[in-house]
């Protein structure tokens, strides 16, 4: 349904496409005369309600925008805000009950730009509407919310085309986006609305300076999220930025009960929710979600592009060549941008589960010889025997942890690097002490783990209550050490079953190097390999691991030009509910830090393994291609 348009000054086009001239550059430092914005927490919803309707005066303005700190770096930018009111990132929150009519007026104040904005109107929406307002005009919209679910509204300045950072020949104005949430009749169960706004401003050709905030401001000075053993936290995620953002939990799962956008949401039926650790959100997209910690602890919730949470990508001002913060102990340091940290209080009386008939084994962090685009070779190696492996001896991914579920294990990781390091367990449900975030993981301030020293080791103490495939990865001067090679593949079996690689096939993806143009993709540590020889007529487990620094990928597997078909059974480490469990075709998208597994039962023939760029032009090849032979004798 369009909404109904009171036209004043207002040029109105109900389209996509808008006209008017280009926004002016924002300027580094602020004038002093704007006003200042306030992070927004989406806790108070905008407007005045009268019975069955909502008034909303919104206006657009120029305003200082201090991302980190009051007293940090500022930038000036549009944003909106009630009318009378500071200028908020995230846009005013828009929260009503499903069967309100919305009336909102739309004032451009800017002296220089035209404005598109989107999102106002009724859900579900068959288009995209959106209101353009020259300078100075203003316009009012009428409009019943419509249906229940979380979706978003923004605004584009002038002919602003979005890019997605450095090498795009655009930057980023994405400060203007902000929550339409659109409630069930009763009661309301208690919920924490994020929202994730970008601003990016070219410095040079080396340097990108970037606001990315969650809420309004960027680690460490964004909110501390409190919780209790046993709590339900609803949270309604708005990615209300032009990236695509794999959102990760360290510790837990949490269950995917909705997505949707600015124009519908589909709420999923109970038999066909997702428990995820990582969950790829797109462009101007929204995420509903439900967790609970069942453990105490310190832990993060972030992006996992790595150049969205490292302190020398995610700041407005960039570190300095040979900056120390990317390996300090110090996570005010060594992280930045998206991420929320949450601290998880224990219940009275509780306790750690009794930790019995503990496996131990001994993990090395170790420096080979050079190879391919990195300027290091880094490389985990699991200890097999008494003895210790050469000192330069590297496996590229890291072996593969085969565990199992339900026996406790103590992994020493010993650092062999002349640099400290970190180990996370992407996907284990752990110990906040052994999660591996140094200076945060742990409990409280007084009781965090440190880095590993060089020469020095960690023990980290794994329960694996769920049997699946999980990663590992370094969590210190992220791009440096990830591209070298610091990440593996973790398979935990059930008990009693044993690994066959002759019918187990873990395929890790990660980078060769930190170049950006474009990265080099290597798959089980190599760009070009071998053809793999497959029994047929049995099912194959194929298990994707995608830990790259950025990127998402497509993987498939073909028969010339025909697309295979496989069962979907696990992501990121939980069985699929059965509506999930699914045959389909061997197509997948894994976005950074997501794990998936399928069963695939091929017949004889020849195939092809492809790892490919989602946006892939007609007749580009694959980043990374690899011949699956099925018991055909060649």
């Amino acid at each position: 349904m369009h909404p109904q348009l009171v036209v004043g000054s207002a040029v109105i086009a109900l389209a996509f496409g808008i006209t008017g001239g280009p926004a002016g550059r924002p300027a580094r430092r602020p004038a002093a005369a704007l006003p200042e914005v306030r992070p927004n927490d989406n806790r108070a919803a905008a407007g005045v309600r009268h019975s069955d309707t909502l008034t909303l005066r919104l206006a657009i303005s120029m305003a200082t925008w201090h991302p980190e700190t009051p007293s940090g770096p500022g930038i000036t930018v549009a944003a909106f805000s009630e009318e009378g009111k500071p200028p908020e990132v995230p846009a005013p929150l828009i929260r009503v009950p499903t069967g309100t009519w919305i009336v909102a007026t739309v004032r451009n104040a800017l002296a220089d730009s035209a404005v598109t904005v989107y999102g106002l109107a009724t859900h579900p929406a068959a288009a995209l509407d959106s209101i353009l307002l020259r300078p100075g005009d203003s316009a009012t919209v009428r409009f019943p919310a419509g249906a229940p679910g979380t979706y978003l509204y923004w605004a584009r300045l002038g002919a602003h085309v979005y890019g997605t950072g450095p090498g795009t020949g655009d930057e980023e104005r994405e400060q203007l986006g902000g929550a339409f949430v659109v409630d069930r009749p009763g009661p309301v169960a208690p919920d924490r609305i994020f929202v994730l706004n970008i601003w990016g401003h070219v410095l040079d050709s080396a340097n990108y300076s970037n606001a990315l905030t969650i809420n309004g401001r960027s680690w460490p000075y964004d909110e501390r999220i409190a919780a209790t053993v046993g709590d339900t936290l609803r949270w309604r995620i708005v990615n209300a930025s032009n990236r695509r953002h794999p959102m990760h939990l360290h510790g837990f799962f949490y269950r995917v009960d909705s997505r949707g956008d600015a124009r519908a949401d589909t709420t999923y039926q109970p038999g066909a929710r997702e428990l995820v650790v990582t969950d790829q959100m797109r462009p101007f997209s929204t995420l509903a979600a439900t967790w609970s910690p069942d453990r105490p602890g310190d832990w993060v919730f972030h992006c996992h592009i790595a150049f969205h949470v490292m302190a020398s990508d995610a700041r407005l001002d960039p570190l300095p060549p040979g900056s120390h913060d990317m390996m300090s102990d110090d996570p005010r340091l060594h992280m930045a941008g998206l991420v929320l940290g949450i601290v998880v209080a224990p219940r009275p009386r509780w306790q750690p589960p009794a930790r019995k008939d503990v496996r131990r084994l001994r993990l090395l962090i170790q420096q080979g010889t050079r190879r391919g685009r990195s300027e290091r070779a880094l490389g985990y190696v699991l200890q097999q025997g008494a003895a210790e492996p050469a000192a330069d001896s590297i496996s590229i991914p890291g072996s593969v942890l085969v565990l199992t579920r339900g026996q406790p294990t103590d992994i020493t990781v010993v650092n062999h690097l002349r640099e400290r390091s970190a180990v996370h367990w992407h996907g284990i449900e752990l110990e906040s002490w052994s999660d591996g975030v140094a200076g945060w993981s742990g409990m409280d301030s007084t009781h965090v783990a440190p880095s590993i020293q060089p020469g020095d080791s960690f023990v980290a103490h794994l329960s694996l209550p769920r049997a699946g495939t999980f990663m590992y990865h370094t969590h210190m001067n992220d791009l440096e050490q990830l591209t070298a090679g610091l990440y593996g593949a973790i398979v935990v079996l059930e008990p009693g079953r044993r690994f066959d690689p002759a019918t187990d096939h873990v395929f890790v993806t990660g980078w060769d190097g930190p170049g950006f143009a474009p990265p080099r993709v290597l798959v089980n540590g190599d760009s070009v390999s071998a053809p793999m020889e497959l029994r047929p007529g049995v099912a194959h487990r194929i298990r994707l691991v995608n830990i790259g620094p950025a990127n998402a990928w497509v993987y498939s597997i073909r028969q010339d030009t025909t697309t295979q078909r496989w069962r979907a059974v696990a992501k990121d480490g939980a069985d699929l509910p059965a509506a999930l469990a699914t045959e389909r075709p061997a197509r997948a998208l894994l976005g950074v830090g997501e794990t998936s597994d399928f069963e695939w039962r091929p017949a004889p023939g020849s195939y092809r393994l492809t790892v490919a760029r989602p946006a892939a032009r007609p007749g580009e090849p694959p980043a990374y291609e690899r011949r699956l032979i099925v018991g055909t004798g060649r």
